[in-house]
């Protein structure tokens, strides 16, 4: 089943590479059994291929959060921007369209639920226990640093906090979700798992 999806998601947009696709998958499948998950930070949805197709294979959910409008280094001008996303009628980037096709073509429809808003604004009312959440939103520090407060308290018991661009070194890149990683390390509410690329997995005690 997992080459069907490396085959799927290789033609989607995205910054993963296939062994932080395939650990995304095998969290997911463990993690779905228990409850739905959650990702912060859908673009054109390739870690949502991986998540949720686990989680249909547990008959479960994933609720995945962007606002669609692009992070700070995908915007015009910067190192990540891409001309392909740019809606010219609102003069903004608008991955949306993308993103649903993606669960479309995946056969996702019915597995993964799309909240196209912020994430601070989706997690004011929340109130479901979720086996795992995967941040990889912006990338500015205050931006990870309200992920995780925003959702670190709804996960449950053994529940994964998942990161993505850890980086230790600032020569390998931004050095924010490194931060946030290590706070919530620190917080002792996780015990740190091994990495996979620059996927950084803790688990709640």
């Amino acid at each position: 089943m997992i080459d069907a999806i490396h085959k799927l998601a290789d033609s989607v947009k995205g910054f993963l590479d296939p062994a932080e696709d395939e650990r995304l998958y095998a969290l997911a499948l463990e993690a779905a059994a228990a409850g739905p998950c959650l990702e912060i930070g859908s673009y054109c949805g390739k870690s949502a291929i991986y998540l949720g197709s686990a989680c249909k294979e547990r008959q479960s959910t994933l609720f995945s959060v962007d606002h669609h409008h692009g992070s700070e280094e995908h915007q015009p001008g910067e190192l990540y921007f891409d001309a392909d996303l740019f809606d010219p009628f609102s003069y903004r980037v608008d991955t949306l369209g993308h993103f649903r096709r993606t669960l479309k073509a995946a056969a996702l429809e019915d597995a993964v639920i799309p909240l196209a808003a912020a994430s601070a604004v989706v997690a004011q009312n929340w109130a479901t226990p979720l086996s795992l959440v995967f941040i990889d939103g912006g990338h500015a520090y205050d931006t990870v640093l309200s992920d995780y407060r925003c959702w670190h308290a709804h996960l449950m018991p053994h529940g994964y906090l998942v990161f993505h661009d850890i980086y230790r070194h600032p020569d390998d890149g931004g050095q924010a979700p490194h931060t946030v990683y290590r706070q919530a390390l620190a917080s002792g509410r996780y015990t740190a798992l091994e990495m996979t690329g620059s996927l950084g997995v803790l688990r709640r005690v």
